[in-house]
């Protein structure tokens, strides 16, 4: 797998160049023709922070579409919603989590994926270059609010 090294600030990551990746911060790897794997880039779990819990609903073969509230996850820093970045058939929660919630800190783009679905990618999804460009953006807009609330 070919990696993008990519470091701006305080933050910095691995980015495999075989995904898509999404404004919200989701990877998107098709690892078979129609099977999208999903899960949370470095970014996403980062700002999380430590994971405590999570919980996707769909059962396996229920139709989701993009944009759909399918579950949500808990950080020490932070409780999020998780949302369907593909439409299709859900396929499964990645079982390993089960075992070992860690590896969507640790391993985020090898086995902490989160779960997957037989249809297409959210259609706004971009490359690993595209995601270099959302990152500092992000990082940039995070920046800015950090000194706009010290200068007050």
């Amino acid at each position: 797998m070919s990696l993008l090294a990519y470091k701006r600030v305080r933050f910095g990551t691995r980015l495999p160049m075989d995904r898509l990746y999404t404004r919200s911060h989701y990877w998107l790897l098709e690892n078979e023709p129609g099977n999208w794997r999903i899960g949370f880039t470095k970014f996403a779990s980062r700002m999380l922070g430590d994971i405590v819990e999570f919980q996707v609903e769909p059962a396996s073969g229920a139709r989701i579409t993009i944009g759909d509230k399918i579950g949500w996850i808990e950080g020490f820093k932070a409780v999020s919603e998780i949302y369907s970045v593909a439409e299709g058939a859900f396929g499964q929660v990645n079982p390993a989590l089960k075992d070992d919630i860690t590896l969507l800190e640790s391993d985020p783009y090898g086995n902490g994926w989160l779960y997957e679905v037989q249809g297409r990618a959210e259609p706004d999804a971009v490359d690993v270059h595209g995601y270099v460009s959302i990152l500092d953006a992000t990082i940039d807009k995070m920046l800015d609010t950090r000194h706009e609330s010290g200068e007050k």
